[in-house]
């Protein structure tokens, strides 16, 4: 199984900065108790909170025969249209024109998105909506690889 695309949603930066919040918190709580275990307890939970953002970037994959999303995997041969979209277009497949039954895999700090249409009667998903910073690229591997198929 040949990979064609793959991109894992890293957090954003400013994430990285929000999450340096943990750091005068624990010294707060901390350091009136001992500086030496405030100052561990600080570096320990931000190294933590870190650790868990990146480990928890989930990965966009398209193969020749299917485009996982995470942990969930789609056959190229349930796969209808795909499109992109960015901008307001992006904000409104995430917001006012989304199905209540969508599958969704959506990171706030990544604004462009991938709808794929499902053509699976037994699903109840009518469709997958994906964050993904590259969403032409997304949209070239999957027509690509279905027409493989």
């Amino acid at each position: 199984m040949t990979t064609t695309y793959r991109e894992r949603l890293w957090p954003a930066p400013w994430l990285f900065i929000a999450t340096a919040l943990v750091i005068p918190a624990s010294l707060l709580v901390f350091l009136p108790i001992n500086t030496t275990a405030g100052v561990v307890v600080a570096i320990v939970l931000y190294v933590g909170c870190v650790v868990l953002l990146v480990l928890g970037g989930p990965v966009i994959e398209v193969t020749d025969t299917e485009f996982r999303a995470g942990r969930a995997t789609l056959p190229l041969s349930v796969a209808g249209t795909v499109a992109g979209y960015t901008g307001d277009e992006a904000r409104a497949e995430r917001g006012t024109r989304l199905d209540a039954r969508t599958w969704l895999l959506i990171r706030g700090w990544i604004s462009p998105v991938v709808k794929i249409e499902i053509v699976d009667e037994r699903d109840s998903a009518p469709y997958w909506v994906v964050s993904t910073r590259h969403p032409d690229a997304v949209v070239a591997a999957i027509t690509a690889a279905k027409q493989r198929v």
